[in-house]
């Protein structure tokens, strides 16, 4: 644990975290906000992960507009002036019998268990007041280095949800990080694993992966790893195509950067089509 006193969170959310600590219950901010600040990258997402259960989180802010997004899986969204804050209960995952989602959620006390099931090690960082960051998994360093890389075992990762599979990729696009040789090559053993995905959800990782300010880099290891065949299969797409991408201008709409990376492909209706993307796109 380091501390790092220039990490400063906007009222809204020191609001919550004060709450929760003067009740006597552990909260950090969590995920993309410590990354982002490490980075130096001013936060527009806080999360928070506490040591207390849903039902304290609800009790606690009971003068606040409370939701329960996802109060199965421990998460309360909570309106902090005009603000939605996710709060979720630290907590440890089971099994993962469909590839995709946990069998069982069980809650923790402990900061570690939480990180310790999160996909990327840039993404497996805290950050509270009395600790500073939190890094158990080298996120730090990762960031340090620009690189993507799994918490932990990347193939039990992979097998527990493919769609780590594709957040990998996304994240090293839009980070313009390159990606860990373990995490690649067990990325490139699993791919069939996306069949586990719903096409919906495969869409917009692509999407937004597309969307980065330079996605040709990863998507040359993507066709390199075979996930882009996974991705968009039946279809061939010119090594030009995906290189034609960073001449495209920083800002270009998702529609353009479609056509240009489909450009002159067989079938590229289709592949738009099974991706279940609007028509308007399409």
């Amino acid at each position: 644990m380091n501390k790092d006193s220039s990490f400063i969170c906007p009222p809204f959310v020191e609001k919550l975290m004060s709450r929760l600590s003067a009740a006597g219950f552990e909260v950090y901010v969590v995920g993309g906000a410590v990354r982002d600040h490490l980075m130096g990258i001013v936060p527009h997402d806080y999360d928070l992960t506490t040591s207390a259960l849903p039902e304290d989180v609800i009790a606690l802010f009971s003068d606040m507009r409370t939701v329960p997004t996802g109060i199965k899986h421990g998460t309360v969204s909570v309106i902090s002036d005009s603000h939605a804050v996710e709060i979720t209960t630290f907590r440890l995952d089971g099994g993962y019998s469909d590839g995709r989602h946990p069998d069982k959620v069980s809650f923790s006390k402990n900061i570690a268990d939480d990180l310790a099931r999160r996909d990327l090690t840039v993404n497996a960082l805290a950050w509270s007041p009395s600790t500073g960051v939190v890094d158990l998994f080298g996120g730090k360093s990762d960031i340090e280095n620009r690189i993507v890389r799994a918490v932990g075992d990347p193939h039990l990762r992979f097998t527990e949800d493919a769609l780590r599979i594709l957040r990998a990729f996304r994240f090293a696009a839009r980070l313009d990080f390159s990606i860990e040789n373990e995490t690649f090559c067990a990325a490139a053993r699993l791919k069939d694993r996306l069949s586990l995905v719903s096409v919906e959800r495969i869409a917009a990782e692509l999407c937004g992966l597309l969307l980065a300010k330079n996605p040709s880099p990863t998507l040359h290891l993507m066709k390199k790893s075979g996930v882009l065949s996974a991705v968009l299969p039946d279809i061939d797409i010119p090594d030009e195509n995906i290189a034609a991408l960073s001449r495209l201008a920083d800002g270009a709409i998702l529609e353009v950067r479609l056509g240009r990376l489909l450009r002159g492909v067989a079938d590229a209706r289709g592949a738009l089509c099974r991706l279940r993307l609007s028509n308007r796109t399409v």
